[in-house]
């Protein structure tokens, strides 16, 4: 059996870009936040970039939803994004195919199980997405049977459905979750972050909802 790794010091944070978007992308608009030399110092920040995949609609505003879906049919394109989205703005009852979802949450799972494997305590790990990655980033740390540092979402949704609750272990519970969102979000509506925080409140996470 393999020696445990020493102890990490030091917090990890991960980020997960919106579908569409990129790592790349992600890395130019969060790091410079952390670029403090104190922070640079002990934060390692890591921002992987979705698999490529056909999204009929998605990645548009709410007024160019339509145009975007047709031109998308037309070309055949494929953007970037952790899991398929039917349907667009999403509300607090959008549907996803959970296969996809459950596969995209491994994924992070994956990840923070490497890092916790080179020696970083849970307790000093974040997970953090915008829209989409949001979505994932809260569906990882569900599912996840460690109590992580915390979560960040930022405008993102609940991507699974109520019937996970049981799956939630006790552990997963006690991560601390902030939930930011934009009143006027035309692709992710309000009421879908402000469901999403109310559902991990009633499995009795904490759960700080601010919005703009």
């Amino acid at each position: 059996m393999a020696a445990a790794a020493p102890p990490r010091p030091g917090g990890f944070v991960l980020f997960l870009h919106g579908s569409g978007g990129s790592g790349d992308e992600s890395r130019a608009e969060v790091a410079p936040y952390f670029a403090a030399p104190e922070l640079a110092a002990s934060v390692r920040l890591s921002f992987p970039t979705a698999p490529t995949a056909p999204i009929a609609c998605y990645g548009c505003n709410l007024l160019c939803c339509f145009a975007f879906w047709m031109l998308c049919k037309a070309r055949g394109a494929v953007i970037t994004a952790w899991f398929g989205v039917t349907e667009v703005p999403i509300t607090a009852k959008t549907v996803r195919d959970e296969k996809e979802v459950l596969k995209a949450v491994d994924y992070v799972h994956a990840l923070l199980d490497e890092e916790i494997a080179s020696g970083t305590s849970p307790s000093d790990i974040f997970v953090c997405g915008l829209s989409q990655g949001g979505a994932l980033a809260i569906a990882s740390v569900l599912l996840y049977p460690k109590t992580l540092g915390g979560c960040a979402v930022f405008s993102g949704s609940v991507p699974l459905s109520k019937s996970f609750a049981d799956k939630v272990s006790p552990e997963a519970r006690k991560t601390l979750v902030l939930w930011f969102h934009g009143m006027a979000d035309g692709l992710v509506l309000f009421e879908a972050g402000h469901a999403g925080c109310a559902f991990l409140e009633e499995l009795g996470m904490t759960c700080e909802f601010k919005s703009k």
